[in-house]
């Protein structure tokens, strides 16, 4: 078991390295093949992706997907990132002080919550950008916009589209709000939201 985990995670070069000379990723990856050396069929992990780079985050989140296929592990797993939540998990909970406020498929929690994203341009020049149903300027400022789009209002591609004909754009970005403020918004609606 030890020598599949250690091919697996590719631990070679670690086994012998003291845990204080270790990248938060090495640990990480160290910590969650450590659990796995009994072959549980339940796992707890508690914000496994934090503070990694996008290269690690995305390895740690293959792995984990891959021990749920091939194992049939159950995963509980906290986390404040929504790309963890949108990417491995099929359940969401959102417990307060002890209180369910919320148990749904992350289906119906990005259908009812992560319907908005963030849209950073950055243009070669300034200019006023069209205006569209469901999308609201948060910020312009020398050169760069951010926006706002409900996706529920406007497919982000029919923003892109719409941006992008425009000509003169140096760099566009498409995240996520902040998880924070989906927690809040669940919060603020009790999770009953329609």
């Amino acid at each position: 078991r030890i020598g599949e985990l250690t091919e697996r995670f590719e631990l070679q070069d670690l086994l012998g390295q003291p845990v204080r000379k270790m990248s938060l990723g090495q640990r990480i990856r160290c910590e969650i093949a450590a659990s796995l050396l009994h072959d549980p069929d339940i796992i707890f992990l508690d914000e496994p992706t934090i503070g990694l780079d996008v290269v690690v985050k995305h390895s740690i989140r293959e792995l984990i997907l891959d021990l749920n296929r091939e194992r049939g592990t159950t995963i509980f797993l906290t986390s404040h990132d929504a790309g963890d939540v949108e990417q491995l998990c099929r359940r969401a909970v959102v417990i307060d002080h002890g209180e369910l406020v919320l148990d749904r498929p992350v289906e119906d929690l990005k259908t009812h919550y992560l319907n908005k994203k963030v849209i950073t341009i950055r243009l070669d020049s300034p200019r006023t950008l069209p205006s569209l149903p469901g999308v609201t300027a948060l910020e312009s400022e020398s050169g760069q916009i951010r926006l706002s789009v409900d996706t529920r209002a406007c497919p982000v591609g029919d923003v892109l589209s719409r941006i992008t004909a425009m000509g003169g754009i140096a760099d566009i970005t498409v995240t996520d709000p902040p998880m924070e403020e989906i927690i809040s918004e669940i919060f603020k609606s009790g999770g009953d939201h329609a």
